[in-house]
């Protein structure tokens, strides 16, 4: 037995006139968080170059809405952090981190950024979710941009589920309330 969502979040009548569409507003909003990601690429060792890799033109990550990469964390909406974080770095990742605006997701791809991998020293920061919320966790050494992109998609169908109304105008639905 399958267990059905409750609502259809879109629906679709072509009988009435005008094709209308009608659906939630935190499905619509959801859908265009998801489907226009701007990564901020921040490659600090080798998974940089799968992370380069990804952009190109054999796996083609612009379809499926995320072949922006944005090199301004004003612009920015997902962080990528591909590679080893030092202490010494680890300051202006966080500082990228606090410029990027609302919402915003993290992904730590290959096995430095998500645990420190084989670098176990006083030097290096062993996991980026230490210092900043990760969402989507990529393991390899480094992850092949297939990985990449499975972990792009992983982040979408996590932005589908957020009730991203209620989170963000928590004071608006407080007056009317």
């Amino acid at each position: 037995m399958t267990d059905a969502p409750s609502t259809i979040p879109v629906g679709y009548d072509s009988k009435i006139e005008g094709n209308i569409v009608h659906t939630k507003l935190d499905a619509a909003i959801n859908w265009m968080r998801k489907s226009s990601l701007w990564p901020m690429p921040m490659g600090l060792a080798c998974c940089a170059i799968e992370m380069m890799a990804t952009a190109c033109s054999r796996y083609d990550m612009s379809r499926f809405g995320m072949e922006v990469f944005r090199f301004s964390p004003r612009q920015s909406d997902v962080m990528i952090v591909a590679g080893t974080v030092t202490y010494k770095m680890a300051l202006a990742v966080k500082r990228i981190w606090d410029q990027m605006p609302e919402p915003k997701w993290c992904i730590a791809m290959g096995a430095c950024a998500s645990s420190g991998g084989m670098y176990r020293s006083y030097a290096v920061l062993q996991g980026i979710d230490q210092l900043i919320p990760v969402d989507v966790y990529i393991s390899g050494c480094p992850p092949r941009p297939e990985a990449l992109l499975e972990g792009m998609m992983r982040l979408q169908k996590k932005i589908d589920t957020e009730h991203s109304f209620v989170e963000q105008k928590k004071e608006l639905i407080e007056q009317l309330s």
